[in-house]
């Protein structure tokens, strides 16, 4: 049964965040330097968000005119070894062209995606540079080993290498591949045009390059690669993924990693906020098994270095991850920021977005405080000379003083009280049960009574309580003096009526002796005569996270701290006697719903 039921909490938390979380944007320019006539460049950006008729046809000074994309079919075979020229009406090419119908055809490319190679025309008569701006994408490839490929490597925006150092990392490529390459100019027989050993040309980045290898199965596109498992998109909970770092070369490689702002967003994009504190994995403390945090920030590098291919440490795991502690800004605010990988040869950078969404402590926390410490009440008597109590007149032994100290309790006699605490968006309350189910519009909703539940799907809603505190009808709720947030030290007041049939624990109805009822158990006897007023003060001190690496990617999901609680009983004549407990208690989320429901 329990299984069930945290298998319908896991679907309706889905439900809840994972399809209404926003996506936020990064921001990179890629620069492609276009020749008069046909150029042919690969996009590591994508500029999707706003279509070609504005990106080029809006600007008067782009010199611009065509821009055709080469999509080839990945799920057949293409035997194609030489450069097809761009014809409105193959299926491998889409195109766009500044007339919109002009003589090559209708438009059927509406906009620039990542990781694609195009054909751009011009019309200027010397090179212009296109700054492109765009969202920062992972390279992934498509390679055909039946046919010729149109295709970009990520190289390094400055000093980028030639074509055979380039190739050379891979001897058994570079000894099949057939390149071709636009030097600028109309399309003729001679552009594009092969390029002959030595390769001297430069990959730059966004340059594209025909290539063609038959029966040559290549998955080399640099001197490391980057694969990624779990999004470098943190939600306002998901704090940790994993990158493996993997060396395709026989030579070792040392690869670098740095976080870089983004860019302004153009136009009518969302306005960024500010850099995500990115933390990474570091070394395992034997001590008390955390995993130290490594800070990712602006100004710093962190390296690894990658053995030959196929040797050991010639594939790691990066394990990334964001400090929620450090994301103070109001819940719902982006950060965003670039991670750029390059290598120690300088060939080549890959770039991933990375954002994080500030989260907020709303919803209900369900956690247990354990009592350790009880105070004392050990009276300590006055004595003469000899050691002998001292009497008073009456024949009273003398008090000199009373020892209410905390001590320690026998961890066999550690006491258990469970929490309830649900967090709205101004307060945090303190509760006696909780309804947590689907309503009658399958909605999950959290609820003070079962009520508001759907009568139908009971068998998948769960009711919470904890019994030391008291049981009302209208199931009452006592306020903390604040919201739940990191930091806080929160205080409740719980009272408990000396009458109170339902709560007061001192009271047994059915038994005479304490039910708080006169011989005839027709009249209530006064205060402390059977039974006591509770008054319970309940402090909940949240400690800061820990600063190893698996408490500050968790922060925010549960909390942990001090518990301290005064009781005060009061009795006949108004007398009182305070006792202290003091202990630990823990608090973990298990739904972000921020309202409670209360049905009439």
């Amino acid at each position: 049964m329990r299984k069930r039921f945290f298998a319908a909490l896991a679907a309706a938390l889905v439900g809840l965040l994972g399809s209404t979380i926003p996506v936020a944007a990064q921001w990179q320019t890629q620069s492609l330097v276009i020749k008069p006539g046909w150029t042919a460049v690969y996009l590591f950006v994508d500029a999707s968000y706003a279509p070609l008729d504005n990106l080029v046809g809006g600007d008067p000074n782009n010199p611009i005119t065509e821009v055709w994309l080469w999509q080839p079919n990945s799920s057949a075979v293409q035997f194609v070894a030489s450069p097809l020229n761009p014809i409105t009406g193959n299926s491998q090419w889409a195109n766009w062209n500044r007339l919109g119908n002009g003589s090559v055809g209708a438009s059927t490319l509406a906009s620039l995606g990542p990781n694609s190679a195009y054909l751009i025309h011009s019309t200027a008569t010397t090179n212009y540079t296109w700054n492109l701006k765009g969202k920062p994408t992972p390279p992934s490839y498509y390679w055909s080993s039946t046919g010729i490929n149109l295709i970009g490597f990520p190289t390094a925006a400055a000093n980028p290498p030639v074509l055979d150092n380039f190739l050379a990392l891979v001897p058994s490529l570079q000894a099949v591949a057939t390149v071709f390459q636009y030097p600028g100019g109309e399309l003729s027989a001679v552009n594009p045009t092969q390029i002959f050993a030595p390769h001297t040309v430069t990959v730059s980045r966004g340059r594209a390059f025909w290539i063609n290898t038959p029966a040559y199965a290549n998955t080399y596109f640099g001197p490391f690669q980057v694969l990624v498992s779990g999004a470098t998109a943190f939600g306002p909970e998901n704090g940790i993924s994993r990158i493996r770092l993997v060396n395709p070369t026989a030579g070792a490689v040392t690869v670098s990693l740095t976080l870089q702002a983004s860019e302004t967003p153009p136009a009518g994009q969302t306005p960024v906020a500010d850099v995500p504190p990115m933390i990474v994995r570091g070394a395992l403390n034997n001590s008390d098994l955390t995993y130290a945090a490594v800070n990712l920030t602006t100004n710093t590098v962190l390296s690894w270095r990658l053995t030959p291919q196929g040797q050991a440490g010639s594939d790691i795991t990066v394990i990334l991850g964001v400090n929620r502690a450090a994301l103070t800004n109001n819940p719902g605010a982006f950060y965003v920021g670039v991670l750029k990988f390059t290598d120690s040869r300088g060939f080549t950078e890959v770039d991933l977005p990375v954002s994080a969404q500030a989260g907020s402590y709303n919803g209900l926390w369900i956690g247990n405080a354990t009592l350790t410490q009880v105070s004392n009440y050990l009276k300590d008597y006055q004595r003469d000379a000899n050691g002998n109590p001292v009497q008073d007149a009456n024949g009273t032994y003398v008090v000199s003083g009373v020892n209410t100290n905390l001590g320690a309790v026998a961890a066999a006699a550690n006491f258990p009280l469970r929490l309830i605490v649900h967090n709205d968006r101004t307060n945090a309350n303190l509760l006696h049960r909780v309804f947590f189910g689907p309503d009658p519009g399958s909605n999950m909703i959290i609820a003070s009574a079962e009520s508001a539940l759907d009568p139908a799907q009971l068998a998948t809603a769960r009711r919470i309580t904890a019994v030391h505190l008291p049981w009302t009808p209208t199931n009452q709720v006592w306020p903390f003096s604040g919201p739940l947030r990191p930091g806080a030290t929160l205080t409740n007041f719980v009272s408990v009526k000396y009458d109170d049939q339902a709560g007061n624990p001192f009271l047994h109805t059915y038994r005479p002796d304490h039910d708080n009822l006169d011989a005839t158990f027709q009249n209530q006897l006064p205060l402390g005569a059977e039974s006591y007023q509770m008054d319970r003060q309940i402090i909940l001190s949240l400690a800061p996270p820990g600063g190893d690496f698996n408490s500050l990617t968790q922060f925010g999901q549960s909390f942990a701290g001090a518990y301290a609680e005064t009781v005060t009983l009061t009795g006949l004549k108004g007398a009182t006697r305070t006792f202290n407990t003091a202990g630990a208690f823990t608090l973990a989320r298990l739904s972000p719903i921020a309202t409670l429901t209360r049905p009439h």
